[in-house]
């Protein structure tokens, strides 16, 4: 997985937080009443947030716009087709897309009132897509 972080940290303009601790994790998890994929925890602990290539990545955070907690939740209310064992990655702010991370790992996109359609199978995959 140490690849994935390094694949993130080559991408241009990245900026990152500095990482996230195990209970904050545990506590966004309860809130969320789901797990985060281990590709996912891995982020939040070694860079809890981050923006690169024209992205901005969810994660763990006092921003409210890319905190995973607030934006999933406020996400959910948008976008009640998404399982309830999704949070979101990455708000496109282009036509209401939203792209989803599944506990088991995969990446999905909606749009309003649509059903999630599947991208690819990991965050790692996401960044190559």
């Amino acid at each position: 997985m140490n690849d994935f972080i390094e694949k993130i940290k080559l991408l241009p303009n990245f900026i990152s937080g500095s990482g996230i601790t195990k209970a904050q994790i545990l506590e966004a998890e309860n809130i969320l009443d789901l797990k985060f994929s281990d590709e996912y925890k891995h982020y939040l602990l070694n860079i809890g947030i981050a923006s690169a290539d024209g992205h901005e990545f969810t994660g763990i955070t006092q921003i409210e716009r890319l905190n995973v907690v607030s934006v999933t939740l406020e996400e959910r209310k948008i976008n009640p087709k998404a399982p309830l064992n999704f949070y979101v990655i990455e708000q496109a702010n282009i036509d209401g897309i939203v792209i989803w991370q599944s506990e088991k790992g995969e990446i999905y996109q909606t749009t309003p009132n649509s059903e999630p359609i599947k991208l690819c199978n990991s965050f790692s995959e996401y960044i190559d897509f």
